[in-house]
């Protein structure tokens, strides 16, 4: 358990399909109102951040987003597509590691430090640029979900240290 950590002036940014597979691991769910709550306590937040392929037809799932954006989250959407492979089968697509890295970078003068909810390497580039600019980067995931990339760039924080403050309980 963290008990008392200063992040400072920071942004939150959240990689919801990693998180989705850290929860599944921890085998319980994050209260994104408690994790918000939790970050507030801790530092100076400017903004939290949230990004998601979304399914347009599924209501639970646009619940959830409304929900977040109830709490003060900023949600970022694009709708998954999916795409055939040769075995009639077929693989979704709904990354927005991208657009994560670019609003990351763009509103780097706004914060002192980043806050990442990922474990995925696709963000090794964005960090060492964010470094460069003096930025501090907390990345926070879960063994498994984390790449060596971010974990010897970064000040990695298991999300099981957070357990307490962030576990939903119905």
């Amino acid at each position: 358990m963290i008990k008392k950590f200063d992040f400072g002036k920071a942004a939150v940014f959240i990689d919801a399909a990693n998180i989705l597979y850290s929860q599944k691991t921890l085998n319980w769910k994050i209260d994104f109102q408690r994790l918000k709550d939790f970050f507030n306590k801790n530092g100076k937040i400017i903004s939290f951040n949230y990004y998601t392929g979304i399914i347009k037809t599924n209501k639970k799932q646009n619940q959830f987003l409304k929900k977040l954006q109830s709490y003060g989250y900023n949600v970022f959407t694009k709708e998954v597509k999916f795409v055939k492979l040769q075995n009639n089968r077929y693989l979704s697509k709904g990354n927005l590691d991208v657009e994560l890295a670019l609003d990351a970078y763009r509103l780097k003068k706004d914060y002192k430090n980043l806050i990442l909810f990922s474990g995925d390497s696709d963000f090794a580039y964005l960090i060492d640029l964010l470094k460069k600019d003096g930025k501090r980067i907390f990345v926070f995931s879960t063994r498994g979900h984390i790449s060596k990339e971010l974990l010897i760039r970064t000040k990695y924080i298991d999300i099981r240290k957070l357990k307490e403050e962030i576990i939903f309980n119905p």
